[in-house]
């Protein structure tokens, strides 16, 4: 018992959209890549901070956009890119729900010890 107590659940949040059949869900992959975008304002940047290539994060962006239905980015050319309105409440959601379920998981865990 002394080796579980030293253990931590870990939570692996995604969203998805209604009509999701196993596609692709704003889970923390993409929500690296968008807090990324926030953070520095480039996809391209962001991706290369994950050590991800930028036809990848942006084949990534548009999957999950097109399954979700809304538009995570808004995109400038060489000026970069910034999230929409709904990809920055989107993320900010997945953020809090993180944090919150990150931090009842460690309580009902240790509950259960």
């Amino acid at each position: 018992m002394k080796n579980l107590s030293k253990l931590e659940p870990s939570i692996r949040l995604s969203i998805e959209g209604p009509d999701n059949k196993g596609g692709s869900v704003f889970g923390p992959g993409i929500a690296a890549l968008c807090l990324g975008v926030r953070e520095i304002g480039s996809l391209n940047a962001a991706a290369k901070g994950m050590g991800m290539a930028y036809s990848k994060a942006w084949r990534i962006i548009k999957d999950t956009e097109a399954a979700l239905g809304v538009l995570l980015l808004n995109r400038d050319g060489a000026h970069g890119s910034t999230l929409t309105d709904e990809g920055n409440k989107l993320l900010d959601i997945h953020i809090e729900l993180h944090d919150r379920l990150t931090e009842e998981a460690a309580k009902i865990y240790q509950s259960l010890l």
